[in-house]
């Protein structure tokens, strides 16, 4: 199976906030936000998944593994959702997102917030299948890249299903192994 790029899982999504949906501080909902994050992480993994070929194949969330509301989005913005696969395994993929506002008045863009997403690509019957992997490129897609491989390996541990001693990367992190 060929390797693929970050760029080629790049998905952009740009909308305006509307009263609707926001609180009652006429911000954004966080909920809001975490439905439009979880479509562009979708596209995102769909894009890197799928082979040339007859692809049949979709992708599913499998966790929400970081949030964060950093910076509220009032009513009127412009809010662009940026996501792209950082890290395939062997069924699963680790995609990024950041998420940028524009302001309404000045038009000053500025990063809100940032998630990481896990999908699995799955086949017709639910079953889980193989995606490509990535190679990075850029010094920040490089940086993802190796950060999520300790990422995942956390997300084990904590989960009980790796055992401490066994996540390589972290023991290298925390012991200098």
């Amino acid at each position: 199976m060929n390797s693929k790029t970050p760029s080629e899982s790049r998905t952009v999504m740009t909308d305006l906030v509307l009263p609707s949906e926001t609180n009652p501080l006429n911000n954004l909902f966080g909920g809001e936000l975490l439905a439009r994050m979880d479509r562009a992480a979708s596209i995102a993994a769909r894009r890197h998944s799928r082979r040339i070929r007859h692809s049949r194949r979709i992708t599913v969330t499998a966790s929400v593994n970081h949030v964060a509301f950093n910076q509220s989005v009032p009513v009127g913005s412009v809010v662009t959702v940026e996501a792209a696969v950082s890290r395939a395994f062997k069924t699963s993929m680790e995609v990024y997102i950041d998420v940028w506002m524009e302001d309404r008045f000045t038009g000053t863009k500025s990063k809100a917030n940032d998630a990481i997403y896990t999908f699995v690509a799955v086949d017709d019957t639910g079953k889980p299948t193989e995606v490509p992997q990535i190679v990075p490129e850029s010094k920040l897609e490089k940086e993802r890249y190796d950060g999520a491989l300790r990422r995942k390996q956390l997300s084990l541990v904590l989960a009980g299903k790796m055992k401490p001693n066994e996540a390589t990367e972290l023991k290298a992190l925390f012991m200098g192994e």
